[in-house]
């Protein structure tokens, strides 16, 4: 192998790795591509193909599998593709969650355990949008003045899929095994400090849905400001996929999203989560009072 890892010009995060067989990693490898990915948080791998076995294998290097799926598939797909070639429709439950992925967001961050990492491969891809990018929350941090790092940094907030999806129109299957707002939603800093390097990163998106001690307009202003002031060049890399790409990256200070495309035409990645270290990702859950209104329906059960 004749490993090369070129940092991905005009952005704060994100390198391309090539000359690496990920079906064959030794350990020096290993441990280039672990380094790399502390210090890029985005990992571009061109041209893997990898099956979902050996996607598993090398995922596990990183951590321990979170499983996205209750019958405990490891790499399951991400797509608008169905068995019969079809694609999804718009009242269906998968489309609906896929279209929730186009908000920026952090794995997990509305279960008790918040994912460390994602790896996805393409499989197959529309010939036009449907990208992934990725946001630097380190760098984020980096550039904010010193007023608002004063105002965040002692605050917390709420973090649920079910107030994420009801603000887009949609409600969670709780029989899928997302969310966890009925049992006492996760409550996570916004500003996080990473377990390994000690870097600080924002630690918002989507899910955030309200900040204790804060009136929720000026809550969810004051997140939709962080996220207008943060995901922007430099900081954000846009990943347009061919077939057989592989991306990782690092869960605990990125933001990611998927980017609308043309959903006649199938899009379907191959998805692996790595749980967090619960040492460090595991969030006190706390019952909110206001909860109710992002219960799912009785049909949704």
């Amino acid at each position: 192998m004749n490993l090369t890892i070129e940092p991905i010009k005009g952005t704060t995060l994100g390198a391309v790795i090539t000359g690496i067989d990920l079906n064959r990693l030794d350990g020096q490898a290993w441990r280039a591509v672990e380094e790399a990915f502390l210090e890029y948080a985005v990992l571009v791998f061109p041209a893997q193909h990898l099956r979902a076995g050996a996607q598993v294998a090398f995922g596990k290097r990183f951590g321990a599998i979170e499983l996205l799926r209750e019958d405990g598939i490891e790499a399951p797909l991400f797509s608008n593709k169905k068995l019969d070639g079809t694609v999804l429709q718009p009242d269906e439950f998968r489309f609906q969650v896929l279209r929730g992925n186009e908000g920026w967001h952090m794995d997990s961050t509305y279960m008790p355990l918040s994912a460390k990492a994602g790896l996805l491969s393409a499989i197959e891809v529309p010939a036009s949008g449907g990208e992934t990018e990725f946001a630097d929350m380190r760098a984020a941090w980096d550039a904010l003045d010193a007023a608002t790092r004063d105002r965040i940094a002692g605050l917390s907030a709420y973090h649920s899929l079910y107030a994420s999806q009801a603000k887009i129109g949609y409600q969670v299957d709780t029989g899928a095994g997302y969310g966890y707002h009925d049992k006492g939603a996760p409550i996570r800093p916004l500003v996080k400090t990473h377990p390994v390097n000690g870097r600080k990163a924002l630690q918002i998106a989507r899910h955030i849905y309200r900040i204790p001690g804060m009136d929720d307009g000026d809550a969810q202003a004051l997140i939709d400001d962080l996220l207008q002031r943060s995901c922007r060049p430099p900081r954000v890399y846009t990943h347009r996929w061919q077939p057989g790409d592989l991306l990782v990256w690092d869960n605990r200070c990125v933001l990611h999203r998927a980017r609308p495309y043309d959903r006649a035409e199938p899009r379907v990645l191959q998805a692996t989560r790595i749980a967090g270290d619960p040492a460090t990702e595991l969030a006190a859950t706390t019952r909110d009072e206001r909860a109710d209104a992002f219960q799912p329906s009785t049909s949704n059960r």
